[in-house]
């Protein structure tokens, strides 16, 4: 049977020669093959001792036992699990907090936003689009039923009322109908109401399960619903099922290999098998099941938990009759979805992200080999300045910086291929600013640095992540010396850190090896003593720094060989003195921002407020050329400083 792909109409087909091409031309971005519709987690929940952080992974369509994920903000027993085909997302019953992750990539989860109120023991199902949440309690039961849309960040919306005010209730779903059963009001029910996920308003009878039944575990495929163990009161093995398209009463289906409650599910399933794990019996359990969501029958084994819990949440990528394929990556990963413009793709993209005039969150890109303005991207989550990027040929992540009242440790990160707001990522190992970044495309660097929050005490910390894996920095090592004001840049293995404030202006450039934790080296020197921080332009082979601050602004350029150990040497001149100067590059050209600050006036008359794009042929030395402009629109006036840069074809990674 032939794999199918979603076209851009989210229509079921194949996908066309010309669909890839342009894909590939345009966005970066391809079909894949291979197995699709296959993950299943399961986060949080409680053992005897206490509650849980962590997210386990199974391969649904197989047996074995769970692997770890990553880890939910707070450990958290009754939350929510729900999923679209590459999103999975979790809620905390004991805060109002909604967090997600990537199927595609393990690691931490990352805020999406807020239920309307904060309640546990709900109900929690989706289709490819559209998240809901229904009842649950407050600590009062309630009859409320929230939304999200999957592929967008952000708080949760009103749907409409429950029949009944209940908590313990269980959801089930095709990708039309969302089903809940189940619960308590106090007294146990047996009912079930949907509604239609596309729409919004109140639930609607569908009919009765065979017993009332609390808590319980759910899971369905795009025809059949299954609602299994619980209390009645007595604690009950049972599985009821009902069809999805057509309202009625449960019928029994099988049996679970043991009875249990508390198991508290969310939908676990592929198109054609369906997951229970853990729960009570009355002790704790890691018992993991499955059963043919195709045929009636009874649970069968299918692995362990790494330990026992109930009350957890779970999701998976092809529960509902979703999609059993591998959609486009990666631009359905990001906020929004939105493709950038033609030109955009591997190896092409600068980000410009942050920085002052007035502190903002803003981010623009450009296609670094077209001339022309910045073009808006998103936003930050934090309104941040004086931070610094890293990138792979795909992500983009900003480290560290100053918000108008203290030092951040805050890693972002967004998606190349599609514009939209960034994420939280995770942390650095310290607040601090002014410091540089650097990467390849496994590993994001940051070194050295300032906190204000302790007398402006400088850093000679080096942090790392590995850009594909959400969650907090690692230490690396040490610079070779305290300071800030630094820029960073990098080859595929190698990363350095030239210039800054210590508290002189030093000219000292350390090196490392990205690939390899430990202490910098010194590499050699530049040109002249100066400060700059931020990021700067590399190819495959050559460094640049450019621009900085000393007594007063520069305007000079340097490079080295990355390979090779030795003091840099001058390659031009920056059209504009400039400092807190960043850069971005693809494996040819080098582009610069920078502030100026000598008595020049920006375009909305403010001082030193310089919009000033320019850029270089990184293989040829000689002057730099105009570029375009800053634009920070619509946000305030052209032109800012202190800013972070990346982009997807640095050090030659294109």
């Amino acid at each position: 049977m032939a794999t199918s792909y979603p076209d851009r109409t989210n229509a079921r087909g194949i996908w066309k020669l010309s669909d890839i091409t342009k894909n590939i031309k345009t966005e970066g971005t391809f079909p894949r093959g291979g197995p699709s519709g296959q993950t299943g987690l399961l986060g949080g929940g409680a053992d005897a001792g206490a509650n849980n952080t962590s997210i386990e992974k199974i391969t649904i369509s197989t047996t074995g036992n769970s692997a770890s994920f990553g880890d939910l903000p707070t450990a958290c027993d009754n939350p929510c699990g729900l999923g679209n085909s590459t999103r999975g997302v979790f809620y905390d019953n004991d805060s109002a907090d909604i967090n997600y992750v990537h199927y595609a990539s393990s690691g931490n989860s990352a805020k999406f936003g807020d239920l309307t109120s904060n309640r546990g023991a709900a109900a929690s199902g989706s289709n490819d689009t559209r998240g809901i949440f229904a009842g649950g309690n407050t600590p009062t039961r309630v009859n409320i039923i929230d939304y999200i849309t999957i592929a967008t960040l952000g708080d949760a919306t009103d749907f409409g009322d429950l029949n009944n005010a209940a908590n313990g209730v269980k959801g089930v779903n095709s990708p039309t109908r969302f089903i809940v059963g189940g619960g308590l009001t106090p007294t146990v029910l047996n009912v079930l109401d949907f509604v239609e996920i596309s729409t919004t308003g109140n639930a609607v009878d569908f009919g009765d399960l065979t017993s009332v039944r609390s808590p319980a575990a759910g899971t369905s495929n795009s025809t059949r619903g299954l609602f299994m163990g619980g209390f009645t009161p007595t604690v009950i093995a049972d599985i009821n099922t009902i069809q999805m398209a057509s309202l009625g009463n449960g019928v029994d289906f099988g049996d679970l290999t043991a009875v249990r409650r508390s198991a508290h599910m969310g939908n676990v399933a592929n198109s054609t098998r369906g997951i229970i794990f853990g729960g009570t019996t009355p002790t704790f359990v890691n018992i993991i099941e499955y059963v043919d969501l195709t045929s009636a029958g009874n649970s069968v084994d299918f692995g362990d938990l790494s330990e026992v819990r109930s009350d957890s949440a779970g999701n998976s990528n092809g529960h509902g009759g979703l999609v059993a394929n591998m959609p486009r990556p990666p631009e359905l990963y990001s906020p929004t979805g939105r493709p950038l413009a033609s030109g955009g793709g591997v190896g092409n993209i600068g980000i410009f992200a942050g920085g002052e005039y007035g502190y903002t969150a803003a981010v623009g890109y450009v296609i670094i080999s077209t001339l022309g303005n910045e073009n808006d991207f998103g936003d930050l989550v934090t309104a941040t300045s004086a931070l610094a990027g890293a990138s792979s040929s795909t992500r983009c992540l900003t480290g560290g910086g100053q918000t108008p009242s203290a030092n951040v440790v805050t890693i972002n990160y967004a998606e190349f291929s599609s514009k939209g707001n960034f994420a939280d990522f995770g942390d650095l190992t310290s607040r601090r600013d002014k410091l540089p970044g650097c990467s390849n495309d496994t590993r994001g660097v940051w070194g050295a640095g300032r906190d204000n929050s302790d007398d402006d005490a400088l850093a000679n910390i080096i942090d790392y992540v590995v850009i594909a894996t959400i969650g907090n920095a690692s230490d690396f090592g040490d610079a070779t010396v305290s300071r800030q004001g630094g820029s960073g840049t990098a080859s595929t293995t190698r990363g350095l850190f030239g210039g800054g404030f210590t508290p002189s202006y030093s000219d000292v450039i350390d090196y490392i090896t990205i690939g390899s934790t430990g202490n910098a080296s010194d590499f050699g020197d530049l040109t002249v003593a100066r400060g700059s921080y931020g990021n700067d332009a590399s190819s495959a082979t050559r460094a640049t720094f450019a621009g900085g601050q000393k007594s007063s602004n520069s305007n000079v350029i340097d490079y080295v060989t990355i390979s090779s150990t030795g003091d840099a040497l001058d390659f031009g001149d920056l059209e504009i003195i400039t400092s807190s100067s960043s850069g971005s590059s693809n494996s040819t050209r080098g582009v610069y921002s920078g502030f100026n600050n000598t008595g020049a006036t920006g375009a909305d008359g403010t001082f030193g407020n310089c919009p000033h794009i320019s850029y270089i042929t990184i293989a040829s030395t000689g002057n730099s050329t105009d570029f375009g402009d800053l634009t920070h629109s619509p946000r305030g006036s052209s032109g800012r400083y202190a800013i972070a840069a990346a982009s997807n074809g640095h050090g030659g990674l294109s």
